[in-house]
């Protein structure tokens, strides 16, 4: 994806939130979309975008995938889920809703898009009359606890999928 800027011209203090946006998928943008990916050592921790837009397609009643623009260039992806249920054989099981899939563009990474796009599905939860968000992932040192942590989630000490589970009250 060609850039005018390199990730040490970006900063989160130089974003403004009128420049960043979600964009529903079209054919206009797909392309963009499909050609987002994240830096060689974090291809384990995070599906690629054709992967998310397949799970999209056959669950779509409850995912909602999203381009992340900055000033309109695709910088990363974001799918939510709504309304799922984790282990519905478990009686005590409830619907959740929150983070599927973020992916930053590896030279996009550390200028705030993340945030912002965990901000948005958040906001989408709320408008949907949710309270609470949730997010599964990688564990380990090289995983993304440390990023969903500073955002506020914490972890609920349950597994999905192998996945660590953390909530935030929204």
């Amino acid at each position: 994806m060609p850039s005018d800027l390199s990730p040490s011209d970006l900063s989160p203090s130089d974003l403004s939130p009128s420049d960043l946006s979600l964009a529903v998928l079209t054919p206009d943008n797909i392309d963009a979309a499909l050609a987002l990916r994240v830096r060689p050592d974090q291809e384990g921790l995070v599906a690629p975008v054709a992967k998310s837009l397949a799970e999209a397609y056959v669950h779509g009643e409850t995912a909602w995938p999203r381009l992340v623009l900055d000033g309109g260039r695709p910088v990363g992806f974001v799918m939510a889920f709504f309304d799922v249920r984790f282990d519905p054989e478990h009686p005590d099981d409830r619907p959740r809703s929150g983070l599927w899939r973020l992916l930053v563009d590896a030279e996009r990474q550390r200028g705030g898009y993340g945030r912002f796009a965990v901000e948005q599905v958040c906001a989408e939860i709320r408008r949907r009359g949710g309270s609470r968000a949730t997010v599964t992932y990688h564990p380990g040192p090289d995983g993304p606890a440390g990023f969903y942590a500073r955002l506020g989630f914490r972890p609920t000490g349950e597994l999905s999928g192998g996945q660590e589970v953390a909530e935030l009250e929204l």
